[in-house]
């Protein structure tokens, strides 16, 4: 079974995917062999010179984290005015060994310093973005700040030995927050030569492995791809013939992503919120930067797909907060950290994907967004889009209903890529800025097997889980296997006070599932029809943590709300148990979670009265 299921997987990845990863794994060998990507460091260099348009009237928002802090995923922060430790796992207090070897030579998870990513965190140069809007305010004394660290990171981070040269997707981040700086700075025509170096030497490392992040079929791919046509176009217009080559892969591999990745809907590959802001914004300054360099545009089908995209991700926000459904793996990106919102505030970047791709605003009033756009010196339009309404996003698998404030969101299987998260007919709940009924989220992606399991595994979601099993049987750390199917979808607004929608699937082990939602005027209704599983299916509803609930029967309460549970048989437990949510990356939290176990096929009903 485990073959058969294995073999099946292979093909639903693709095989040309699969092709791309064993090309990768013969240049990483060829490497081995061959000791290539080795060259010298060049250190105490200028690479930044004075702006030339200092303002100290400057009143734009901006990030000043960084000038007193070393920020670790927008929340985990160490109040200091030094150097990091390019090394340092700050939360576990490890450091990377055997920092002097060639990065092919390091494997891809350690267990020994725990999640990589707590050390890739400062080498994505967040600070750089940080340094150069202060000195465009006016502060001078951070330029030499930001050289200095820079200098620094040199000399601890020689070209492609160590740890922050392992991911061709962390240097691509790098070569954009370069490239944003030298914007926010005045330097894009004047660059100094220790600069093109820093730039060359990133796009080598990116370009000598672009074969694995095409293989994955996500952000890697844009990111990368998007790095090489911003650093090779930078390098072309300043007279560098190499540039050329670059540029052109990645005007060619961003134009294959886009097309490939986003969906005709708008959904983004890895059905995920946050990937998806990341993947939008690193295509929003690869616009700027074309615009910039006056470049040949993008084809009409790049544009239209990516106004889709924006489209999408606009109809899941809460606008009071700026907040969207914790759906999806969430690794803590936030690829243009500039106004100082908060990483779960999405409206700065959706603001700016708006203004690019379909030339409306995203918000009427005035905020933080429109600072955004400034910074990237962007005219804002008086245009302002329609607000978001109930709507079905069937070929990624998102129906939505809406009313006023209140966002209802049906997740069901539509897996035309990779499943990172078990999380089928997850349902997620909003009151404004409320997230009544919440996802899990991802915490982190090197943990114990029986954390990742947790939070992207069924248990994780608002839906029901089978004989304490996944939907999916697990293949590996980013991967299920045996891919579940959507039978019976619906979606239909039936009057002005009432919408509903439903899907069901049937499991590789028969185990079957259907979940009908509806959204009334002060009520929430989800009917759940469960067959086939061995032993027992459970019911699990992930609730605010910010309310105080209380169990009374077969009701669940606080001061502002209730649910009430109803079934055709008997229910075998209900009881409130104490769960764990991870809103940031790497940050988990306390949160009540109701749990409905029957151990016969049944129906279900549950109403949230608001």
């Amino acid at each position: 079974m485990n073959l058969r299921i294995k073999i099946s997987t292979f093909f639903s990845v693709g095989v040309l995917n699969v092709i791309w990863f064993v090309w990768y794994k013969i240049k990483v060998i060829y490497y081995k062999k061959t000791k290539k990507n080795i060259c010298c460091s060049k250190v105490d260099d200028v690479y930044f010179s004075p702006c030339s348009e200092i303002n100290q009237k400057q009143v734009l928002n901006s990030n000043t984290d960084w000038l007193t802090s070393i920020v670790y995923f927008s929340w985990y922060k160490i109040e200091s005015s030094e150097v990091p430790d390019w090394y340092l796992n700050p939360f576990d207090n490890k450091k990377t060994q055997n920092n002097n070897v060639p990065w092919y030579l390091i494997s891809d998870f350690s267990h020994s310093i725990g999640d990589i990513k707590t050390v890739w965190e400062a080498s994505r140069f967040d600070w750089m973005l940080s340094f150069a809007q202060s000195v465009r305010k006016g502060k001078q004394e951070n330029l030499n700040k930001l050289n200095f660290w820079i200098n620094d990171w040199m000399l601890k981070n020689p070209p492609y030995i160590g740890f922050n040269w392992k991911c061709g997707q962390e240097a691509s981040i790098r070569v954009i927050h370069i490239a944003i700086s030298s914007f926010i700075l005045k330097q894009v025509e004047n660059p100094t030569l220790s600069l093109i170096y820093l730039i060359k030497i990133h796009l080598k490392r990116i370009n000598s492995t672009l074969c694995y992040a095409l293989a994955q079929d996500n952000n890697h791919g844009t990111s990368e791809a998007a790095a090489l046509f911003i650093g090779g176009s930078w390098l072309l217009h300043k007279g560098y013939s190499e540039g050329k080559k670059w540029q052109n892969v990645g005007r060619k591999w961003l134009e294959n992503r886009v097309k490939k990745l986003v969906l005709k809907d708008g959904t983004f590959s890895q059905y995920s919120m946050n990937y998806h802001r990341l993947m939008l914004d690193t295509v929003s300054v690869v616009e700027i930067w074309r615009n910039y360099l006056c470049l040949q545009r993008f084809s009409p089908i790049f544009y239209e797909r990516i106004s889709l995209a924006t489209k999408w991700l606009y109809q899941f926000i809460q606008f009071d907060s700026g907040n969207v459904p914790n759906i999806g793996a969430n690794d803590g990106a936030l690829l243009l950290p500039l106004v100082g919102t908060d990483y779960r505030d999405f409206r700065p970047s959706m603001h700016l994907s708006m203004v690019l791709f379909t030339g409306q605003r995203a918000w009427a009033e005035q905020g933080p967004w429109d600072d955004f756009l400034k910074w990237f010196e962007i005219e804002v339009p008086q245009c302002v889009a329609q607000l978001p309404c109930s709507v079905q996003f069937d070929y990624g698998g998102f129906s939505l209903l809406r009313k006023k404030n209140i966002l209802a969101v049906l997740r069901y299987p539509r897996f035309i890529f990779r499943p990172s998260q078990s999380d089928a007919l997850h349902v997620d709940f909003w009151i404004g800025k409320r997230n009544l009924l919440r996802d899990a989220g991802s915490y982190s992606y090197n943990t114990t097997e029986s954390m990742i399991n947790y939070f992207s595994g069924t248990k994780g979601h608002n839906t029901i889980q089978f004989d304490e099993r996944n939907q999916m049987p697990r293949l590996g750390r980013f991967l299920f296997g045996s891919w579940l199917k959507s039978k019976n979808v619906t979606y239909e607004t039936l009057n002005s006070k009432s919408q509903k929608c439903a899907a069901s699937y049937t499991d590789i082990k028969g185990a079957s599932h259907s979940r009908e939602i509806i959204l009334r005027d002060n009520v929430f209704v989800i009917k759940d029809k469960v067959n086939g599983f061995k032993n027992k299916a459970v019911l699990r509803w992930r609730l605010d943590p910010t309310e105080v609930w209380t169990l009374n029967g077969f009701e669940v309460f606080s001061d502002k709300f209730k649910l009430v549970f109803s079934s055709n048989v008997i229910i075998n437990r209900i009881e409130i148990v104490e769960g764990l949510e991870s809103v940031y990356y790497l940050k988990k939290t306390n949160t009540p979670i109701v749990e409905i176990e029957v151990n016969q096929p049944c129906k279900l009903k549950t109403e949230l009265f608001f």
